[in-house]
């Protein structure tokens, strides 16, 4: 897929100067330059393309292109400070053909020279960010489950009214599902049946008598007992043989 073209700095006054050869390894100085009368005048753009870096120096009118510096690196040699001011440079040019020159480059403001100063670090800052990223190996994760990997899935029931808790149990013997029934209400049991011996009379009915405080049929109340009558044959009729 081709790139397109970034537009990372623009300032519409730059200044170019001719500058004499260096004669020592101290660097350039713009106090050699003749600032008063510079060689042309107009806008620089800094263009961006994929990891290509070039400033252009266009007319401020036409567009016209007057001059490009490929940059591939900063600070370096296609585009050096000036040992005595902040504000001018010493700018590689360079043609189609591949041919090189060196001008003079001069800002008019100081903030236009640390603009370009600052869009240039974070260029190279990107770029280096970028290629240490693809020289990082790819690390793949194998989120499969290996032969003969299980995994543990701890899980509740809930119940119809809201509460959690285990399976119902199964009743023990008979091989069937047990249900537990609710206890009676109140706790209580039921009475001893009437001794045949001393049935009451039909027409009265007896109350069962007073159990003693330990006895397995609970605690009942008494009630007075009727008078015994004599067992005679029909009274025998009133009670069903068995």
């Amino acid at each position: 897929m081709e790139s397109y073209e970034s537009v990372i700095l623009v300032k519409n006054e730059v200044f170019v100067f001719k500058i004499p050869p260096k004669t020592s390894n101290r660097g350039y100085r713009a106090a050699d330059w003749n600032l008063q009368e510079p060689q042309w005048t107009g806008r620089m753009r800094l263009v961006a393309k994929a990891e290509e870096l070039i400033m252009k120096l266009e007319d401020k009118t036409s567009g016209e292109l007057f001059a490009k510096c490929p940059i591939d690196k900063y600070p370096g040699l296609a585009l050096e400070s000036v040992t005595d001011s902040s504000r001018y440079f010493v700018v590689r040019i360079q043609d189609d053909n591949g041919r090189t020159a060196y001008i003079g480059l001069g800002f008019g403001d100081r903030s236009d020279s640390f603009d370009l100063n600052v869009a240039l670090q974070d260029h190279f800052k990107w770029l280096r960010k970028e290629q240490e990223g693809e020289a990082a190996p790819q690390q793949n994760l194998d989120l499969g489950f290996k032969e003969g990997e299980t995994i543990k899935i701890n899980m509740k029931i809930t119940k119809k009214d809201g509460s959690e808790g285990s399976r119902p149990r199964r009743g023990v013997g008979g091989g069937g599902v047990g249900v537990l029934l609710p206890p009676p209400p109140g706790g209580s049991r039921l009475p001893p049946p009437p001794s045949p011996q001393h049935a009451p009379s039909p027409a009265v009915p007896a109350a069962p008598a007073a159990a003693p405080a330990s006895s397995e049929w609970g605690d009942f109340n008494s009630a007075s007992a009727p008078s015994q009558q004599p067992v005679t044959s029909a009274n025998q009729q009133n009670w069903v043989q068995f």
